[in-house]
């Protein structure tokens, strides 16, 4: 067994205002809605097991860009969006926070009386990967959030997270099913043996389980470098705000370009088939790169920060009058869509390979201090807020 990557990031302590919570449960519930029509479910656990990806979707959501605020916001908000159209989807996502992460096994078989699947087996691979996680190896951190997520089809990722406090930091591991299949081979990353390659995960406390035991006390012997190097690894720096160094000034000018260079706007809501403002195209391009990008294109997560800012106002506050319409823009494409007319849903597709188009052979690379300037002089406009914000009546959503 073998993670997928694995996160490093500073440890931040806070509050998701409501304002935001909501809108996060819908923006990610439609991303991913889009992700599961246009390339199934498979797809989708394959990106929310990759750090990078899901660095790029809290952003995009206007999650602090680095934090481990991210972890638990994101987790909650797909939580909260998709089990209520479970059924629909075939997505299940179960655990959290807490005493949230020990019901884990429960919610999983809850999940496998209406499916049919093997709740069971399934318990066994949250219990084995949270094991691992927090006792095989001695990295120091301690895992408090595990969230399962599983397909109707038997197909699962799991994103679990510990903290360090004497470092400040935490560590956010993932998981995908895939993977385990494809590395059974690997000895000194887990579990090797027949019934695992026929798919039942065996049980660590079981006779059967002595390869896994066997390997466990190697990792443990073993430095955690030789074991995490193998995985996808996201390390995030400690300072706050974004910088220049931070993002892939090319791609961002592309996305600039598209929104604000007129002819280019033109023809990118054209594709959208919507009347676009220059604001609300930038932060569709952004979240079109997040449906539809390859997986090369989220080394740096921080770019997608340009969408919708971040609740604490790096690298700017979030533009609630964008966040809307663009989020309006996708839900009326998605249920567009379910009615049979899927034009304005591939639009989102030919956007980004439009935006990928420009960004190869037209765009000059953004400049980053006048992309900052420009956004802070609109935000007002744009309806900008953070989490410092002086509204007493608004309720708050709980997120350490």
């Amino acid at each position: 067994m073998k993670r997928s990557g694995v996160a490093d990031l500073p440890l931040h302590g806070g509050r998701v205002p409501a304002w935001l919570a909501e809108r996060m449960t819908k923006l990610g519930t439609a991303i991913c809605e889009a992700i599961l029509y246009d390339y199934g479910a498979p797809e989708l656990l394959s990106r929310l097991s990759d750090p990078f990806w899901f660095q790029a979707l809290g952003c995009v959501m206007g999650m602090d860009w680095h934090s481990s605020g991210i972890t638990t916001s994101v987790l909650g908000a797909l939580k909260r969006g998709l089990n209520p159209r479970a059924h629909e989807l075939g997505i299940y996502i179960c655990g959290g926070r807490g005493k949230q992460s020990r019901k884990t096994p429960d919610e999983l078989r809850e999940v496998a009386g209406r499916t049919g699947l093997d709740g069971d087996a399934l318990a066994r691979s949250s219990r084995l990967t949270a094991k691992i996680d927090n006792n095989a190896i001695a990295d120091g951190f301690q895992l408090y959030l595990h969230s399962f997520i599983v397909s109707k089809d038997d197909e699962w990722a799991v994103v679990q997270q510990g903290m360090n406090d004497s470092t400040g930091l935490a560590r956010r591991y993932h998981w995908h099913s895939a993977t385990v299949r494809d590395f059974v081979s690997e000895p000194h990353t887990g579990i090797v043996g027949a019934t695992v390659i026929e798919g039942d995960i065996m049980n660590l406390v079981e006779h059967r389980a002595k390869p896994a035991q066997s390997a466990l006390l190697e990792i443990a012997h073993e430095p955690p470098e030789r074991s995490l190097k193998e995985a996808r690894k996201l390390v995030m720096p400690r300072h706050h705000d974004v910088r220049a160094n931070t993002i892939d000034l090319k791609r961002l000018g592309a996305v600039l370009a598209v929104a604000y260079e007129r002819d280019l706007r033109d023809f990118a809501s054209l594709l959208l088939l919507e009347n676009l403002g220059p604001r609300t195209l930038q932060s569709l391009a952004l979240i079109a790169e997040v449906v539809h990008g390859a997986p090369t294109r989220f080394a740096d997560p921080a770019r997608f920060s340009f969408a919708h800012g971040g609740k604490d106002g790096h690298p700017f506050p979030v533009p609630l009058k964008s966040y809307d319409e663009s989020l309006g823009v996708l839900r009326r494409s998605l249920d567009a869509a379910k009615l049979g007319h899927s034009d304005k849903l591939a639009g989102f597709a030919r956007l980004d390979r439009f935006v990928c188009n420009i960004e190869k052979h037209a765009a000059p690379a953004a400049d980053f201090r006048k992309a900052m300037q420009h956004e802070r002089a609109i935000s007002p406009a744009l309806g900008g807020r953070t989490v410092f914000d002086n509204d007493k009546r608004r309720e708050q959503l709980e997120l350490f």
